[in-house]
């Protein structure tokens, strides 16, 4: 083995060989506070890549929440949740995020990955089912993998699927079987069947889990998410939330019935061996929730941003739709909007024509999404102005046409 000063040649040459492939990453710089617009690598470009949906990472009012959280209370929790680490000001947040999403209590976790890896874990039990959308974020995948349960992965929205497999698998004896899903899907933009699927869960004494991290702030009344404009508030048994999208702040939360929030406290190994977040983090997501009540308006502006640039890709003939999504799933108010270009290297070739054009868009590539559906992932803010929209959307069309694939 060689010494570490002289580096890895075998990661090295797994490294030229993602090169090759056009699927390997690296890590830009953004300077200054994320917005509509921000200094990347020292130059200025319009953002269609973050998931900042509200404008509130910016906010002067949110980033003043965090600075008097930091004065107030520390620069970290300095401990566990269990421990010492929970401070008033977390329990402040969580009584609020319980009222925002319609629960009776809440918790806080210091991550989106890791808030589901712990109440998935926590609750599919060894020896039980658990049952995950085929498409649900990476996070659920590794929650589900690490549960220790048997694990079921049905057809993406298929929940005559989903029924099929809990009337054949499931037994009394076992522990109540748990279904997992995204609300919101990270990468196509759909929304799932959330009746379909509460009625399934009933019909087999099924618990349900929804990861609202992309309907927040964007979906129903108040921006409460999926599980809201479905009417369904009440009949899930836990809400995965993230304060790092809509919310413009870090960490996140699962909302739920009391029984639950205290057994996620005894059990969700993600939480009991993790620092709790820190007061900056907390102070900025009571600060967003203040905003977000204060200015219902910014979810409309995001609502008709998104459906703005789907209208106007339409127009200038680019596709977005997605092999194996319904297009009858897609809220065309859900600001997540996926070009598929097939090839790794073309999309990464769009991607680089679009930063000439100073316009920062990320290429989508395996493993986050299938082999051949290498893609371009819009997102929009509720911040961007329509007009800069526009122009945007001509010069991605523009750059996807001297990038067509070959005939």
């Amino acid at each position: 083995m060689s010494r570490p000063a002289d580096g890895d040649p075998a990661l090295r040459a797994q490294l030229a060989q993602l090169e090759r492939e056009g699927l390997r990453r690296s890590l830009r710089t953004v300077e200054g506070p994320v917005g509509p617009r921000a200094v990347v690598d020292g130059r200025e470009l319009l953002l269609l890549c973050t998931n900042d949906y509200l404008g509130l990472a910016g906010d002067a009012r949110v980033r003043a929440a965090a600075a008097r959280a930091a004065i107030d209370h520390g620069a970290g929790a300095g401990s566990s949740r269990l421990i010492a680490g929970t401070l008033r000001l977390h329990r402040e947040l969580e009584d609020e995020l319980a009222r925002f999403e319609g629960t009776g209590g809440a918790v806080l976790f210091g991550a989106g990955f890791l808030a589901n890896v712990g109440v998935v874990g926590a609750l599919a039990q060894r020896g039980g089912i658990v049952c995950s959308d085929a498409l649900n974020h990476a996070s659920i995948i590794d929650g589900v993998r690490l549960s220790g349960a048997e694990r079921v992965v049905y057809r993406h929205g298929d929940w005559e699927h989903l029924d099929h497999e809990l009337r054949i698998r499931h037994e009394t004896a076992r522990p109540a079987p748990l279904v997992v899903t995204d609300g919101v899907f990270s990468m196509d933009g759909d929304v799932a069947p959330l009746p379909e699927l509460v009625e399934v869960c009933r019909r087999h004494g099924a618990r349900l889990v929804v990861d609202e991290a992309h309907a927040t702030g964007v979906l129903g009344p108040g921006g409460r998410g999926s599980v809201a404009a479905a009417g369904l508030e009440g009949e899930v048994d836990a809400i995965v939330g993230t304060l790092g999208k809509a919310l413009g702040s870090s960490g996140a939360y699962v909302a739920a019935h009391p029984d639950v929030v205290a057994w996620l406290v005894n059990r969700a190994r993600s939480l009991i061996f993790s620092t709790a977040p820190g007061p900056p983090a907390i102070g900025a997501a009571l600060g967003a929730l203040e905003v977000l009540r204060a200015e219902p308006e910014r979810t409309a502006r995001l609502r008709a941003n998104a459906a703005l640039v789907r209208e106007e890709l339409r127009a200038a003939g680019v596709r977005t739709d997605v092999p194996g999504i319904d297009p009858g799933d897609v809220d065309p108010g859900v600001p997540i909007v996926p070009i598929v270009l097939g090839a790794a290297d073309r999309a990464m070739a769009v991607t680089g024509e679009l930063l000439e054009a100073g316009i920062y868009v990320q290429a989508i590539r395996p493993p986050t999404v299938p082999d051949g559906t290498s893609r371009l992932r819009l997102t929009v803010s509720s911040e961007h102005e329509p007009d800069e929209l526009r122009d945007a959307v001509r010069r991605l069309a523009t750059a996807i046409d001297r990038q067509a694939a070959p005939a």
